[in-house]
């Protein structure tokens, strides 16, 4: 119990310290021995982080990314599990061994020859040259495999008796028992493309494509050292995220545990 609460002391000190400071006037928080308790709050310091620069437009950019790279991520995660999970062809093992050695490749290796592709095809500074190039995940694909292969293949035996093609069987019969799974890749996906910064700060070259942690870099490059207002962009941008956890906590317990990460 008390490590529980030492744990959770110690990762929420930052966060509740972002907040105080967000609410602190200029001269408090760039004062050279700062007190991080606000001497007087000052709320008018959100109007003033999205006066500066456009974070509103940031914030719908970062919802458009990733909610488009983590649905396409989802979507074929999926058909390749299923298709490594289910379907038997030769050199099966072999193309999934060659597929998760992929994770074990840093993003910085491949972040150049990316980006020269995708300039190559005109997409620097377009949506789909920001999300088509996270539209493919081997860890989505491990992680709803391993689910695919805990379902009984007789779900799966009687569709067919009754009709149903491979494609119907997957879509009325293997999804929806996947729904816990598929959700929880969903929403660690949306929340790691909510935190990208590398990727978008490379591709990004205008306001019209720009996402909250690039907006964060644009914020201190032109505004300075102002803490307190930097803070308040950098804690507004957090609250999605937060609601987001709230609304499908559940989903990760059920996701973790069925889709094969629960220490068994």
């Amino acid at each position: 119990m008390f490590t529980c609460f030492l744990v959770t002391a110690v990762t929420l000190t930052p966060i509740v310290m972002m907040v105080l400071v967000a609410f602190q006037s200029d001269t408090e928080s760039m004062a050279a021995r700062p007190s991080f308790w606000p001497g007087s709050w000052h709320p008018e310091n959100i109007g003033r982080a999205f006066d500066l620069v456009p974070l509103g437009r940031y914030l719908l950019n970062t919802v458009f990314f990733a909610g488009g790279t983590a649905l396409l991520e989802t979507v074929t995660a999926a058909l390749a599990a299923y298709a490594f999970a289910r379907l038997r062809f030769r050199g099966r093992s072999v193309l999934f061994g060659v597929y998760l050695t992929t994770l074990m490749i840093p993003s910085q290796v491949t972040l150049i020859p990316q980006f020269i592709l995708v300039a190559k095809l005109h997409g620097v500074d377009t949506w789909p040259g920001m999300i088509l190039p996270h539209a493919f995940t081997a860890l989505g694909v491990f992680l709803l495999r391993q689910f695919f292969l805990g379902v009984p293949r007789d779900y799966e035996e009687a569709a067919r008796l009754d009709g149903a093609n491979r494609w119907q069987t997957f879509i009325r019969v293997i999804v929806p028992l996947a729904v816990p799974a598929i959700a929880t890749l969903a929403v660690f996906k949306f929340i790691s493309q909510w935190n990208n910064l590398l990727w978008p700060l490379v591709i990004s070259n205008s306001d019209s494509t720009r996402t909250a942690a690039v907006g964060l870099q644009v914020f201190q490059s032109t505004n300075g050292t102002q803490w307190n207002l930097l803070l308040m962009a950098a804690a507004i941008t957090t609250v999605p995220l937060i609601v987001l956890f709230f609304l499908t906590q559940r989903w990760f317990v059920k996701g973790i545990t069925m889709s094969g990460l629960g220490g068994r």
